[in-house]
Parts: C-alpha cells; structure tokens; sequence
C-alpha cells in the first residue's frame, strides 16, 4: 500500500484555528483568502484559509500550499527591487525580503491555472499592485520569467510559520511604486554587492525564503541576468529561460 504524503493527511486532519483579534484588523481580514493546499510534488488537493495554512500547529501535521517569490529588477542597471515588510503584518514583520511574496489564491479562477504557471503569474501581477501599488500595466503576465519551485518550511514567531511550494519568478521592469504602508514600510533597489552587504549587517533581518533563494540560486541567476544584457545594454529577464530545469520541486526541507 502506498504511503499517503504529510500534505494529504493535514489535507483531511482536524486543523487548529486562533483569534485574531489582536492583530492589525486588515491583515486579519487577508487571513481569510483561500490558498492552494498541494503535496510535495506541487498536485492540487484543495483549497484553506491563510490563517489555517500559516499556523505552525497545522503545519507541523504537514499542511502545505502554493506561493510565489517575485524579484523586481530595473532594466537600466539590473538592481534588484526590496520591500521590508510592514510591522502590521502577522507573519514575519519588519524583515526585509524580495520585491513581492505571496500566493495564488483559490478565490480566483484563473489563479489556479498550472499550464505555464498561469496562475502564480497572474497572482504575482495583482500583489505587485496590491502591495507596491506597481501599475498591472507595468507587470505583464507573460513577461514574468519562471525559473524553478521550492519545497521549504520556516516558523516566524512560534506560533506562524510558512511551508510553502513557491515559485520562483523574476521580472526586468520599470516599475512606478506607490507603497501600501499597511504592507510594506520601505524599499529600495540594491546591487548584488550592496544586497551582499545588507546580509552581512546585522541590524537587518530577512525572511527565511528569500535568505534560502539567496543562498542556493540568487546570485548565481543575477550574474546570468547581467550576463545576458541586450543590445541596448539592458537586463531582460525573459533572457534567462532555459537557464533552469523547472520541471521539478526542489526540496530545500
């Protein structure tokens, strides 16, 4: 008999639920959009609220859903675009992290779409909006280049965590910002070297995610990007397919 994955068994577990309460009344309110729960090779198996999936009781019993990481960068020189989160946020607050990390939300139809990463591309596209204010004008669908998937686990303070499978999207852009400061409460563009040094100062905190992508492909992917500059001497992300076999989920748990 095969041996059912952790995911499938949180999928049908009696999950823990919290109050809310005393948390920021938005971010409380975003906790009730649905994500995508998946098994470790990224199969749909349903859909829960974001309070469920991100309380580390639930997914210490292996409940685990989609997201992606999207990274920013200015075509002009190849910086890269940060955003610290906001101290509202209930997951991870004030760390610096990648331009935008969220989910495909099973709220939306076409979020759900896996052919050609459909759905990510479309949810990246409405949180850049949503969190940065970025124009969807500014952040075509399919110019976001899809390079690989990651299977990680990070606790935030106990009692959030995340486990997520999250695909990892870059996009070269100029982009106009106008933050939401219930999301965000800074950002810049850095370069590789300045980047390198906000990691080795440590009065900066990161998100877990983005130190682990960081770590294993970042900068690797970055020299590539700069590597691959046009004829007008700018970065193209959409330069970088077939840089990566994407085809299956790295597991970095």
């Amino acid at each position: 008999m095969a041996t059912e994955s952790p995911a499938v068994i949180a999928s049908r577990a009696v999950l823990s639920s919290i109050d809310l309460s005393n948390y920021d009344p938005e971010q409380s309110r975003l906790m009730d959009e649905r994500c995508i729960l998946v098994d470790e090779n990224d199969r749909a198996l349903g859909a829960a609220d974001k309070k469920t999936c991100h309380l580390m009781e639930n997914i210490n019993k292996g409940l685990l859903h989609r997201a992606f990481s999207a990274f920013v960068f200015r075509p002009s020189d190849g910086k890269l675009l940060l955003q610290q989160r906001a101290t509202e946020k209930i997951t991870f607050p004030d760390m610096w992290t990648n331009t935008c990390c969220s989910h495909p939300l099973d709220d939306f139809e076409q979020e759900k779409v896996e052919a050609e990463q459909l759905g990510v591309r479309v949810a990246a596209s409405r949180k850049l909006e949503h969190e940065l204010g970025i124009p969807p004008s500014q952040t075509p669908v399919d110019q976001f280049q899809y390079l690989t998937r990651i299977h990680y686990l990070a606790p935030s303070d106990g009692v959030w965590g995340e486990h997520e499978v999250d695909y990892i999207l870059f996009l070269t852009a100029d982009v106009d910002v106008t933050p939401n400061l219930n999301e965000i409460r800074d950002h810049k563009y850095v370069s590789k070297d300045e980047l390198m040094a906000m990691f080795d100062d440590p009065k900066n905190s990161f998100t877990p995610w983005f130190k682990l992508i960081a770590r294993d492909f970042l900068f690797g992917w970055w020299d590539e990007l700069l590597n691959r500059r046009d004829a007008n001497g700018k970065v193209v992300a959409k330069s970088l397919a077939g840089l990566v076999d994407g085809s299956k989920v790295v597991k970095m748990v």
